[in-house]
């Protein structure tokens, strides 16, 4: 069984992207997603991950195969004590979106 843990919440950035607060047990910061405007391929990171000038990870755009397909980005942030694969989901309506941690 698989669980999620919002970890993060954000907003639409003004200069595009999001900007919000991540917290963990070793973590609590607000960061930036940041476009990737240097993208070469389809395979390249979307989002840039910003603490303060730092990039601290990626992300890379995807698909749900739900039906209708819903996009998200995978999320990959390299936090020395634990790195943090999560999923952010956006609402675009609101303008907001979650950043959740898949718990095994």
């Amino acid at each position: 069984m698989m669980r999620r843990r919002v970890i993060g919440r954000f907003k639409r950035s003004k200069q595009g992207g999001w900007e919000g607060e991540i917290t963990t047990l070793s973590l609590q910061r607000h960061i930036r997603l940041v476009p990737n405007d240097d993208r070469v391929n389809d395979r390249a990171p979307a989002f840039r991950v910003m603490l303060g000038w730092q990039q601290i990870g990626d992300a890379w755009e995807r698909t749900s195969r739900s039906d209708p397909p819903r996009g998200y980005w995978r999320v990959r942030v390299d936090d020395p004590l634990c790195p943090i694969n999560g999923v952010l989901f956006a609402d675009e309506e609101k303008g907001t979106a979650h950043l959740t941690w898949e718990l095994r």
